[in-house]
């Protein structure tokens, strides 16, 4: 009997890069001038990252810092998912982030038609969150990763994982 090959698809964020971002974010708000006597602050619960500052001139720059120091950790942009800007206590404003983990079902499936559809000896299956790709052949599956790669339009980042 002939070995199947397979590996899946996923969109996750490493909580642990996403808190060191924070901290290093944190300490550079702290030393910056613009920000002396701000009462800028983050708050990482569960997937969701809830930030507050003076006003919303403030709010957009520590949105820029965090999105810096997020891409130097690796930490793909596209999972995160912005909330609307909120007035808060004291004249502050208060904005909430959350972090995408998983593929949308129904993203997932529009994926699962692509891969089907591009005629590569491949079976693609939805399996929760991930999409669970399979084959006869390693070049089959190789060739899936590139094609998953080359969709630019994507609103998730990918990664691959668990090859067997």
């Amino acid at each position: 009997m002939a070995q199947e090959y397979s590996f899946d698809i996923v969109s996750k964020v490493d909580l642990t890069e996403v808190k060191n971002a924070l901290d290093q974010a944190e300490r550079e708000i702290a030393n910056r001038f613009d920000f002396r006597n701000s009462k800028t602050s983050f708050a990482l619960e569960d997937n969701t990252i809830r930030i507050i500052s003076d006003d919303e001139f403030h709010l957009n720059m520590v949105l820029d810092i965090l999105r810096s120091k997020l891409a130097k950790r690796n930490v793909s942009l596209k999972a995160l998912q912005y909330g609307k800007i909120e007035p808060a206590a004291h004249g502050t404003v208060r904005q909430v982030v959350t972090l995408r983990q998983g593929i949308p079902t129904e993203e997932a499936k529009a994926l699962v038609k692509q891969i089907k559809a591009s005629g590569i000896k491949a079976q693609a299956q939805l399996q929760g969150d991930q999409v669970r790709v399979s084959s006869k052949e390693k070049d089959a599956l190789q060739a899936v990763q590139r094609l998953v790669r080359s969709m630019e339009n994507l609103p998730y980042d990918v990664e691959f994982i668990n090859y067997r």
